[in-house]
């Protein structure tokens, strides 16, 4: 089942999700290096926010894109950042800064990496930790 949000993204029923090891490790590595090189100087280093910048971890980022497909989050980077270069990342740097995210929020890390097609990321579902 597919219902489309308020937001413009996708909820979905998805049998992966935030917390079934999605990225691993290396893949969290690497978009850790590109985070610091190419968002950290408008996301802030601790991912959060500094001014117009949004914070990219904490219960309002959880709650911004829970219950949607991962690939909303996906897009939203690959088409708008960084702010200086939109559209610059390629869709594997895209996948790692996505990695690295979820690492920082703490969702578990697995034996796989985040994908970088489209349609595979339309079956992962953002599920927000519960506080």
């Amino acid at each position: 089942m597919i219902a489309c949000s308020v937001a413009g993204g996708y909820a979905v029923d998805a049998e992966q999700d935030t917390t079934t090891g999605i990225y691993g490790d290396a893949q969290a590595k690497r978009g850790e290096a590109l985070y610091a090189d190419r968002c950290s100087s408008c996301h802030a280093p601790d991912m959060s926010g500094l001014d117009q910048a949004p914070p990219l971890t904490g219960s309002d980022f959880n709650t911004n894109w829970n219950d949607l497909a991962l690939n909303d989050l996906f897009e939203r980077i690959r088409i708008s950042m960084p702010a200086d270069k939109p559209g610059s990342l390629s869709r594997q740097e895209v996948a790692d800064v996505v990695a690295f995210i979820l690492q920082k929020a703490e969702f578990p890390a697995g034996q796989t990496e985040v994908p970088t097609e489209a349609e595979a990321l339309k079956g992962i579902k953002f599920v927000a930790k519960k506080p």
